[in-house]
């Protein structure tokens, strides 16, 4: 019961805050992108607690737990990809002061390749919602009360609600709290985790020196490392949930110095999380691996400091949710309904963005009930957006050097994309990565073979 009040109490308290941020929000600058006012210490503890999500809770212990500590890499290669980001591409994007990547694809390009970037991440991010409301279920079931597709409804709810209300205002806001409560609660937790094993050696001693292989492993290879830098690793280089950051950002300055923070503050977490799945292992061997962090609260912790590690974990996977929903909805609405009915003034976008929302939301809630897990559902959803959409933004930045063209950019969007979406539904190995270089391939091939159908016409026209 007392687990029950302490998650009801924070889900007031999340939708008492989107109510007192829609009274500020003022036309789509403000529900967009905070109103571009959003500070260092804001736009870090933003991006924290969105990366911080149910993958890395649920799922990164659910990695420590199977095969130990190279389960960090989820995390870890997202700290790599930020990094780049700030180098050399988020002084870049902040200048742009648009909305949504899908804008700044259309900028480098044209319009009709910003429309196929918004299905493709739309699509996507569909996928990586799901994955979040399905770790809500995995940790609302620690209650006991209930199924997880009940919980899965609730939370769903609850973060649509709160998103609608608010929009990037109330969720940039709520993030640098949340991320406060998530890192009390991961480092709580392990620190009694592991007064339980007896300390780091009672650790060691409970698993195989196999658990403990760093950077590779038995269970976690060269292929796997890259698969990882490169499928999601990039996703942290060129994401719209990471752009739509740097969007709200008041500078330049500003935006590159919360992505350096972001990316070494991550490196902790990544660590700590994956702890818990080990001490769990030590603990628990015959539980499911996503079950490794519910089961630590349950056995582990003490039972009011359980629920608030409970309520941690929620902050955690709310704080994904929303800010993954109003990006895909975000760009459901300025750049897919804009693209047909360009005249849409202001006010009518943003009433569409608030139902894009919703449908989002109820889109993500029907296809996490028929997921199985967190991990895969977030790795098929990122593998497609990857191989499809990366590569072309990055050439986008250096077009004029690479000569890339539109036409290269549109085939390399739905011949890569394509290729990792037939690797994730037939199973069908080295096709993930292979997809990357099915897009990267198209993308100059075809981009040569038209610049010189190009300059073949204008030799034409002027009668060479």
């Amino acid at each position: 019961m007392l687990g029950l009040i302490i998650v009801a109490v924070y889900f007031l308290a999340v939708i008492a805050i989107g109510l007192v941020s829609r009274r500020k929000v003022r036309g789509a600058d403000g529900f967009f992108v905070a109103g571009r006012k959003g500070s260092a210490p804001l736009i870090t503890g933003s991006l924290l607690a969105t990366i911080v999500g149910g993958s890395a809770t649920v799922g990164m212990a659910g990695l420590g737990f199977t095969q130990g500590l190279t389960g960090v890499w989820w995390l870890l290669v997202g700290s790599v990809g930020l990094v780049v980001l700030g180098l050399f591409f988020a002084g870049k994007v902040r200048k742009f002061g648009l909305y949504t990547l899908p804008q700044l694809v259309g900028k480098q390009y044209d319009k009709r390749i910003a429309l196929a970037a918004s299905i493709l991440v739309v699509v996507s991010w569909i996928g990586v919602i799901a994955g979040q409301i399905v770790a809500s279920g995995t940790i609302l079931s620690v209650l006991g009360m209930g199924s997880p597709v009940m919980w899965m409804v609730v939370f769903s709810a609850i973060f649509v609600t709160y998103t609608l209300l608010g929009g990037q205002y109330a969720v940039i806001r709520t993030d640098v709290l949340q991320v406060g409560v998530i890192f009390a609660g991961i480092f709580g937790g392990l620190a009694l985790l592991l007064t339980r094993l007896g300390g780091w050696s009672g650790l060691q001693a409970s698993l195989s020196p196999g658990q403990f292989a760093f950077p590779l492993s038995a269970q976690f290879g060269g292929y796997e490392l890259v698969s990882l830098l490169l499928l999601v690793g990039l996703t942290y280089v060129v994401g719209p949930d990471m752009y739509s950051r740097l969007f709200s950002a008041k500078d330049i300055k500003t935006a590159r110095v919360s992505v350096f923070w972001a990316a070494l503050l991550i490196i902790p977490f990544a660590f700590g999380i994956t702890l818990i799945g080990m001490g769990a292992s030590a603990l628990f061997p015959n539980i499911s691996p996503e079950q490794a962090f519910p089961t630590v609260i349950n056995e582990v912790l003490p039972s009011f400091l359980g629920y608030i590690v409970l309520a941690a974990l929620l902050c955690a996977v709310m704080s994904s949710a929303d800010t993954c929903l109003l990006t895909a909805s975000t760009i459901l609405t300025v750049d897919i309904v804009g693209h047909f009915k360009p005249s849409l003034s202001q006010e009518k976008i943003l009433s569409l963005s608030r139902w894009g929302i919703v449908v989002l939301g109820l889109c993500s809630l029907l296809l996490a009930l028929t997921l199985k897990g967190v991990i895969s559902a977030l790795l098929f959803a990122y593998t497609v957006y990857t191989c499809g959409l990366i590569l072309p933004v990055i050439a986008g930045f250096y077009k004029s050097w690479l000569k890339v063209t539109p036409l290269g950019a549109l085939v390399a969007i739905i011949g890569g994309g394509s290729a990792a979406l037939i690797s994730k539904l037939f199973d069908i190995n080295y096709l993930d990565l292979g997809g990357l270089l099915i897009g990267g391939l198209l993308l100059f091939i075809v981009s040569l073979i038209d610049n010189k159908i190009r300059s073949k016409r204008l030799d034409r026209g002027r009668g060479i």
